[in-house]
This record gives structure tokens, C-alpha cells and sequence, in this order.
């Protein structure tokens, strides 16, 4: 069964904290991943935001570098990243992003793969070359943008926490231990 709602809790919805609702959104997310369902039968905005928030938080606690090692580069959640940005209205994260990636995409060949198979921490000329500290700069709040987008989505579904349960325990076909 696909979840064809981006489920979130009355609470999250309701906090005054942005950031909740986009936690509220990750928690669901995480959870349908535990139970064994797989990403495409999840609301694909749903695991946008997911990919968003991951971004996020792999630049923030370690630069470019940290995200490109840690996500292995990959195309799929790249592809996500630029359509979230987009959808959320962050053109000024998604200009840097583009910017960052046209950096990963000219590394001479074989010296990207290296990256990704070495030591994270310790002397890495390649990390060093990645990072870009103007993201900590940006004048624009990727998470007002994205609590706000989440909010308004025509596809979001406040729940009550055992509503929730209820709802997911549909699409996973199981009772979810609480």
C-alpha cells in the first residue's frame, strides 16, 4: 500500500519550534523505514523533506565535504536534495548546492572515489577542497522555508499521536509496537 498523505502529529503541526514539524515528518519517515516499507510507497514529498532535513544537518555539523562522504554522493539523494529546495523555495540553498556539486563533478577522475573510500578525519586535501563555509551565511532560513512548506502542503495530515499509529499500522499491515 502507498501512503498517498505526509503524516504529521497535531502537536508538531502546532508547535511554535519550525522545526518540529519537519522532526514530526523524519519520525514517520523512519518509522514506515523500520517497519520494511520502502521509499516509494512512502509520500514522495514526505521523504523529500526527509532528504532536506539530511542535508541540513550533514553541512551544518561537518561542511559539503561531510554530506557528499556520508551520502556516498549519490545521485538519487542528490536529486532529491534539488527538488526539495526547489519545492521549498530555497533558491539561494539550491544555487550553492549546484555550486557545490559543479566542485564534486570536476574532481579528476578516480580522485571522487578515492574521497569516498578514505578516512573522513585526519589530513584530506579532497575534503578540504569540498567545503564551502559560505552556506553558514546564506540569508535564507532552510528551516522556516521548509516548516512552512510542510505546513501548507495539500497532501499533510495532522493527526493525534495514536491516529497516527493507527494510519501507518494501515499502510504497514501490522500492529507497530509502541
Amino acid at each position: 500500500m502507498k501512503l498517498n498523505k505526509i503524516i504529521v502529529s497535531d502537536n508538531a503541526y502546532n508547535s511554535n519550534d519550525p522545526y518540529d514539524i519537519i522532526r514530526s515528518n523524519i519520525s514517520v519517515v523512519n518509522l514506515l523505514a523500520e517497519e520494511g516499507v520502502e521509499t516509494e510507497n512512502q509520500h514522495e514529498d514526505a521523504v523529500t523533506s526527509y532528504y532536506v532535513d539530511y542535508y541540513l544537518w550533514q553541512y551544518k555539523n561537518g561542511n559539503f565535504s561531510q554530506f557528499v562522504w556520508n551520502s556516498q554522493w549519490s545521485p538519487v539523494v542528490n536529486g532529491m536534495i534539488i527538488k526539495g529546495l526547489t519545492k521549498i523555495g530555497a533558491s539561494k540553498h539550491l544555487e550553492l548546492f549546484f555550486e557545490q556539486s559543479s566542485k564534486v563533478e570536476s574532481l579528476q577522475e578516480g580522485v571522487l572515489q578515492k574521497f569516498l573510500e578514505s578516512d573522513y578525519f585526519g589530513s584530506n586535501v579532497t575534503r578540504d577542497q569540498l567545503n564551502n563555509d559560505s552556506f553558514y551565511n546564506l540569508e535564507e532560513d532552510l528551516i522556516v522555508l521548509h516548516s512552512y512548506w510542510l505546513k501548507n502542503h495539500s497532501d499533510v495530515q495532522v493527526l493525534a499521536v495514536d491516529d497516527m499509529f493507527s494510519a501507518l499500522e494501515k499502510v504497514v499491515g501490522r500492529t507497530i509496537a509502541r
